[in-house]
């Protein structure tokens, strides 16, 4: 296995790239941060379209971990890897013993767990090569329904400050991303007696749970301005953005992909109110709100997000 490392103009600490011509593995593996502790993030498998966007995806998403664990005060830095393939023309166990491999070079600065893409049964794969994994059968096992949990009572919460009541059963929720979060999703909410659009680009996913939970699916392009009281993205994140902010037509955005909270001061809209949870933190400390200078609202942790920077080097001068 080659191991390359990158130079990124960013503040990761380590960031680099492994090929394995013989079993044809491709992956980056990206450390934003040890500060706290030790580089905690998921392995995300995914066909990208080039080298450049797994770059970009593991940048930005092991900085998004760094901040996730300090936010609820855990003893974790941020990290993450990516894999380039197509998961149904390779051998998965090829692949994930040299991911495995891969991790082992980093000796304990790096910990990962499954995400987009793999399983607890990938971790198990991955185990045989490292003891730097996480999320395997034997221990906490698929993190999936505990997200899932967490942001349906992000749904309550955020219900509650906006109709005066966190009761779900008369509101539509419109879940973008069908799969293991928006799955257990979908269940909590149909058990009391939401009404659900879902879409997904897997056509299975979705048929899955319009089947066991009465959804109705929808193209992946439409799902951002159907009809709805709450809009969940629970795909790959960053999907709240510039261009996809005016398509939104729901009062309430709370979903479990990274880089929804912190776009509340853009997604609030004249003459409305928009409300802004997440619920893709490790633990959540609390629920608070504000208001804009305009009257719009958000709901976000009740966590002072400005005063990270000053934690993490607080930390980084004791620690020395």
């Amino acid at each position: 296995m080659e191991i390359i490392e990158k130079t990124t103009n960013s503040e990761h600490e380590t960031v680099l790239y492994a090929r394995d011509s013989k079993s044809g593995y491709r992956g980056f593996i990206a450390i934003h941060s040890t500060v706290l502790g030790p580089a905690v993030g998921g392995t995300r498998f995914w066909n990208y379209a080039s080298e450049e966007e797994a770059l970009t995806d593991v940048l930005r998403l092991s900085r998004g971990m760094t901040y996730k664990n300090a936010l609820p005060g855990l003893p974790l830095g941020g990290g993450k890897a990516v894999i380039i393939a197509d998961a149904k023309s390779l051998d998965r166990e090829t692949i994930f013993r040299a991911h495995g491999r891969f991790v082992e070079t980093l000796g304990g600065r790096f910990i990962t767990a499954e995400d987009v893409g793999t399983s607890p049964a990938d971790m198990a794969i991955v185990r045989k090569e490292t003891s730097h994994v996480g999320g395997l059968l034997s221990g906490a096992g698929d993190p999936s329904p505990f997200t899932a949990r967490g942001v349906f009572r992000a749904m309550q919460a955020a219900a509650s400050y906006v109709w005066n009541g966190g009761d779900l059963s008369r509101v539509t929720v419109a879940i973008q991303g069908c799969g293991n979060v928006g799955y257990h999703l979908a269940k909590s909410l149909n058990a009391v007696g939401a009404k659900l659009i879902v879409s997904d680009v897997d056509p299975r996913k979705v048929l899955r749970v319009v089947d066991e939970f009465k959804a109705v699916g929808v193209a992946p392009d439409d799902i951002l301005a159907v009809r709805a009281d709450i809009f969940a993205p629970c795909a790959l994140g960053g999907v709240i953005n510039d261009q996809t902010i005016p398509r939104l037509a729901a009062r309430i955005v709370a979903g479990a992909c990274p880089r929804t909270a912190p776009c509340w001061q853009r997604i609030a809209k004249p003459h409305s109110a928009a409300t802004c949870a997440s619920a893709k933190n490790p633990a959540m400390p609390g629920v608070g709100t504000g208001s804009t200078n305009s009257g719009k609202t958000w709901l976000t942790a009740r966590v002072n997000c400005a005063a990270l920077p000053g934690l993490l080097s607080r930390s980084s001068q004791s620690s020395h």
